[in-house]
């Protein structure tokens, strides 16, 4: 293997972990940011077992100087950043009357400008690699809903954030796509799963079933399934896809 520096955040748990496993079986190296503490010292011992070396950076991404922390420390310890991965942030699913502003810039903060501030922070590096880049939003940004509206725009607007990065991307050499997740069961989606059984007065089992009804799917997405779809899109056969939204969602959203 090469000498290659993969970043991704949010990858203490749920989607970001299982990506920075999946990519430590193709970059030399990869860094880990997260905001998790132990769960995140966690992952880097499993990124080690898998034969990758780790560097564990537990910083809150919707600071404004957290990325120029991470580029800087990625930089000094490995000279040199390939591919970045934007997984972080967790948005509240709210009622659009419900939300306060508070709320909405605390959604913002983290996976809009989180993402925006450490791509434009590592781009120079990417550029000398002719790096590649991923966004993550989701199927709210095309299906959003009055009961979790933040979701959905924050979703929409990371997406045309990802065209308008792959736009300069084309004449700078650096590949940019966005990768949009389904219904993915992650710790976070059971929490909100038991908690609307709870306030349905549904078993649990009950509700799983009732959201796969409604969402038109047979199953929930694994974590590991998103981090392969990544795992392809940032290796050397994808090299010419780029500005693409890439939607695994088990037929929820038929766009053919």
């Amino acid at each position: 293997m090469t000498e290659s520096v993969a970043i991704v955040t949010g990858a203490s748990s749920g989607i970001g972990r299982a990506t920075a496993q999946r990519l430590a079986r193709d970059f030399s190296s990869v860094v880990l940011v997260a905001r998790s503490g132990q769960k995140l010292r966690d992952a880097g011992q499993q990124i080690e077992a898998a034969g990758a070396t780790p560097l564990v950076l537990d910083l809150d991404l919707a600071s404004p100087t957290a990325a120029d922390d991470v580029v800087k420390a990625a930089l000094d310890r490995f000279g040199r950043i390939d591919a970045l991965v934007n997984v972080a942030g967790a948005v509240p699913g709210l009622d659009l009357f419900e939300m306060t502003d508070a709320q909405w810039d605390a959604g913002l903060a983290l996976k809009f400008h989180g993402a925006r501030r450490l791509t434009i922070r590592a781009w120079d590096a990417l550029k000398a690699s002719q790096g590649t880049v991923i966004f993550t939003s989701g199927n709210a940004a095309v299906l959003p809903r009055a009961g979790a509206a933040a979701v959905g725009t924050i979703n929409a607007a990371i997406e045309a954030l990802a065209k308008a990065f792959a736009e300069r991307g084309i004449d700078d050499g650096v590949q940019v796509n966005c990768v949009s997740p389904g219904a993915i069961m992650t710790g976070r989606r059971l929490a909100m799963l038991e908690k609307a059984a709870a306030t349905r007065q549904l078993d649990l089992d009950t509700a799983k079933a009732g959201f796969l009804k409604q969402a038109g799917i047979t199953r929930f997405g694994a974590p590991e399934e998103i981090a392969d779809l990544v795992a392809f899109a940032v290796s050397p056969p994808a090299r010419w896809m780029t500005g693409t939204v890439l939607r695994m969602d088990g037929g929820e959203i038929r766009t053919v």
